[in-house]
């Protein structure tokens, strides 16, 4: 073999070697755009999961926003509507106190009315259901100033009632002309302290048994005891 015949040999294994390469590179270079795209590919939907991910959780956000709103406006309004029963339910109780003071108030207008009458057997009932209560054979008696002559004409008569329902004698009644119950509240004196519409408080002589029986007194327990079938009526249904 000549060198011609070398040379040409070698030139055709190195063009042989270099398409090879070639071929070899273009492979590598295919799979590195492949690889490349689904890397790519994956980044993308990464980033399209991430996006979603954070407007799913704006989204709730503002779902829980708009609930909380919703629930605060609820609580707002019905709030409005308890406070707006319990000014209504006030008002009535405000109006049957100031009902309270007529019945006390007439029998010192007129010297004998109804009103005069109807006052004084009421006192002389509380008396003696007080007595009753108490079970004392002495006892403190305290009414307003305005009330002491009333008081002291019906006692005698409640004593002897207390006395024969409980077949006992007597119970020595003091009536406290030292220290008074408040007065019931007038023009010159309005209702922004303490206040009495009428009735009486007796307590044991040692003070440790004490029986209000003051008309605000029971004017409190019956509201209190009749509050659910107030409420039932004026709003259809017994609020808790």
């Amino acid at each position: 073999m000549d060198d011609a015949d070398v040379s040409k040999q070698i030139h055709q294994m190195v063009q042989f070697i270099l398409q090879e390469a070639e071929e070899k590179a273009n492979e590598i270079s295919i799979s590195a755009e492949e690889e490349f795209n689904i890397e790519k590919l994956q980044l993308v939907e990464a980033e399209k999961r991430k996006i979603r991910q954070e407007y799913e959780r704006k989204e709730k956000q503002v779902e829980i926003r708009k609930k909380i709103e919703y629930s605060m406006q609820l609580n707002a309004s019905r709030i409005k509507v308890l406070q707006a029963q319990d000014d209504l339910v006030s008002s009535m109780k405000e109006s049957a106190a100031k009902e309270l003071l007529h019945v006390s108030h007439h029998h010192h207008i007129l010297n004998i009315t109804h009103h005069h009458r109807a006052y004084k057997h009421l006192l002389e009932e509380l008396i003696v259901q007080s007595l009753l209560r108490l079970k004392e054979p002495a006892v403190l008696l305290r009414c307003r100033e305005e009330d002491v002559h009333v008081v002291e004409s019906v006692l005698e008569s409640a004593q002897e009632e207390y006395a024969a329902k409980e077949n006992v004698h007597p119970p020595n009644v003091v009536v406290d002309t030292e220290v008074y119950l408040p007065p019931a509240p007038s023009d010159e004196h309005p209702d922004h302290g303490r206040y009495c519409s009428g009735g009486v408080v007796l307590a044991s002589i040692d003070g440790k048994i004490v029986c209000e029986n003051t008309l605000d007194a029971r004017l409190d327990v019956a509201f209190r005891k009749n509050l659910p079938e107030i409420r039932k009526s004026l709003y259809g249904q017994v609020a808790a």
